[in-house]
C-alpha cells in the first residue's frame, strides 16, 4: 500500500517506541493521529513535531482505550478531522512488575487493568475500525505485542497473557476482516526507553539484554521500520514478526 496520504491512527503515540512509529510513518507522507491516554502537553508536542518535521498533517487525541464509548468517539473524531482511517498501530499498553510466583501480589484488579488495555483495548479499537477500512477498500492494522506473548516470560503473567492473546487476536482479525484488510503484529524484546521498561526490576532489565544472542536490548527504529514495511505490504497477514536481539525463536 502507498503510504502518502494515508491517514495513521496510533495508540500510545507519544511513548517511546509510539514517537518512533509516528515519525517512521510519517516520513513515508502517512498523517497521523497521536492517541493519548494522559499525558497531553507531550502528545501535542509530538503532533507539531510531526507535522514541522515530516510536512504531514498531525494531531493529539486523547482515549481512555478501557471505555468503549470513548473509543468509538476517539474514531469518529479522527475520521471528523482527517476524512478516513487508513492505518490502525495498537502501540498502547500497560504493564507491572509481578514476579509470577507471587499469586498474591497479581491481584484480580491488576489482572483486569493489564488485559483490558493490552488486549480489550485493541480489540474495541479493531471493532471501531476495522469495518470502516474494509468499506473503503482497503487498510492496514498492525499490533504490538511482546515477545512475553511467545513463552512464560516478562513482566507478568497477565502481561504475558495478554500479549499472547493479542497475537491470536492479530490471527483471528487478519480472517475476519480480508481480503481488504491485512492485519500483522510486531513482538519486540526488551526495549530501552519505554515507559513499559521503566516499570520492570532492574535484575529483569539485565537478564534480558544479557540472554540475547546480540547482548543488547532491541532496537525501537526496527521495530517502527517493521510497522512501516507491514503497512505497506501486500500479501503478509496474520502474521507475527519478533524483534528481540535474538532471545525467542518461534
Amino acid at each position: 500500500m502507498e503510504l502518502r496520504g494515508k491517514v495513521a491512527l496510533v495508540t500510545g503515540g507519544n511513548g517511546g517506541l509510539g514517537q518512533r512509529i509516528c515519525h517512521a510513518l510519517a516520513r513515508e507522507g502517512a498523517h497521523i493521529a497521536v492517541v493519548y491516554a494522559k499525558s497531553r502537553d507531550q502528545a501535542e508536542g509530538v503532533a507539531r513535531e510531526l507535522a514541522s518535521s515530516h510536512q504531514v498533517n498531525a494531531a493529539a487525541f486523547a482515549c481512555d482505550l478501557t471505555d468503549g464509548a470513548a473509543v468509538q468517539k476517539l474514531v469518529s473524531e479522527v475520521v471528523a478531522r482527517f476524512g478516513r482511517i487508513d492505518i490502525l498501530v495498537n502501540d498502547a499498553a500497560y504493564n507491572k512488575a509481578i514476579p509470577f510466583p507471587e499469586l498474591d501480589a497479581m491481584t484480580m484488579e491488576e489482572w483486569d487493568k493489564i488485559l483490558d488495555v493490552n488486549l480489550t483495548g485493541p480489540m474495541r479499537l479493531l471493532k471501531a475500525a476495522g469495518p470502516g477500512m474494509k468499506a473503503q477498500g482497503g487498510g492496514r492494522i498492525v499490533n504490538i505485542s511482546s515477545v512475553a506473548g511467545l513463552g512464560p516470560t516478562g513482566s507478568s503473567i497477565a502481561y504475558a497473557v495478554s500479549k499472547a492473546g493479542l497475537i491470536h487476536l492479530t490471527k483471528c482479525m487478519a480472517v475476519a476482516l480480508a481480503p481488504e484488510v491485512l492485519v500483522n503484529c510486531v513482538a519486540p524484546g526488551l526495549l530501552e526507553g519505554t515507559r513499559a521498561t521503566a516499570n520492570l526490576r532492574p535484575e529483569q532489565v539485565e537478564r534480558s539484554a544479557a540472554g540475547a544472542l546480540l547482548k543488547k536490548a532491541a532496537d525501537k527504529d526496527d521495530c517502527a521500520d517493521m510497522v512501516v514495511a507491514m503497512c505497506r505490504t501486500e500479501t503478509m497477514t496474520g502474521q507475527t514478526v519478533v524483534i528481540d536481539s535474538g532471545r525467542m525463536f518461534h
